[in-house]
């Protein structure tokens, strides 16, 4: 089983800039891919960005050239650095990762909030 505690997030203006962290403990020699989803209220969570070990990158086409996943393996860190905001990224963010089979590896977290307003 993996932990993974969220930080960063809070009260962004459009246009504007956070960043996400997520740090992983636990069985984390089990972790193959690390990601972020996001559930805004009303909705379904959906994929935001997921990074491969190797650091290879995917995203969700509406975050694609404003988000940027990175990864620090020797830290167990996943990071979401999230620029240009639109309102519409208001959500609650949460970490995951998963084993080698695309399984995760730990339950939903308290995630991260953010607000993206004028």
């Amino acid at each position: 089983q993996v932990q993974l505690v969220e930080s960063g997030g809070g009260l962004a203006q459009p246009g504007g800039s956070l960043r996400l962290s997520c740090t992983a403990s636990g069985s984390v020699f089990n972790i193959a891919t690390m990601g972020w989803y996001r559930q805004a209220p009303g909705k379904q969570r959906e994929l935001v960005a997921t990074i491969s070990s190797g650091g290879s990158p995917r995203y969700a086409d509406s975050v694609k050239g404003r988000f940027t996943i990175s990864r620090d393996n020797a830290k167990d860190t996943v990071h979401l650095q999230m620029n240009f905001l639109k309102p519409e990224d208001t959500a609650v963010y949460y970490c995951r990762a998963d084993n080698h089979y695309g399984v995760s590896l730990s339950s939903w977290g308290r995630g991260s909030r953010v607000t993206v307003s004028s």
